[in-house]
C-alpha cells in the first residue's frame, strides 16, 4: 500500500531562499529513488515562509530508506530543517491501496 504523507514546513524569515535550493535538489534527487513515486515541494504564493512537500511512496519501507539516503541528509538535515520554524506532517491511506 502506498505510502503518502504531507509535510507543511514554516521557515524563519529571511530562510525562504535558502529552503527552496534544498527542497529543489532534494527533489530532484529524491525522484530518483526506487520506491518513490511523487515527490513535489511547493511554496505558498501568499505566505513565501511556508512550503508544503507532497510525497508517495510504493510503501512505508521505502519512505523509511529515503531517510537514510546522502541527499536527505545533505539537503534536508543539512540545510532545509534547521531553518525550519514549524513543522507538520499528516500521512494518509491510499484509498486504492
Amino acid at each position: 500500500m502506498a505510502y503518502i504523507c504531507n509535510a507543511i514546513w514554516t521557515v524563519k524569515d529571511g530562510q525562504a531562499d535558502l529552503v527552496r535550493e534544498a527542497l529543489v535538489h532534494l527533489a530532484h534527487a529524491s525522484r530518483a529513488e526506487p520506491g518513490n513515486l511523487v515527490y513535489q515541494p511547493y511554496q505558498d504564493p501568499t505566505e513565501p515562509n511556508v512550503f508544503r512537500i507532497f510525497e508517495v511512496y510504493a510503501d512505508e519501507d521505502a519512505f523509511a530508506a529515503h531517510k537514510q539516503t546522502e541527499h536527505f541528509r545533505v539537503w534536508a538535515l543539512g540545510q532545509a530543517i534547521p531553518a525550519v520554524e514549524t513543522k507538520e506532517k499528516t500521512v494518509y491511506a491510499d484509498l486504492e491501496g
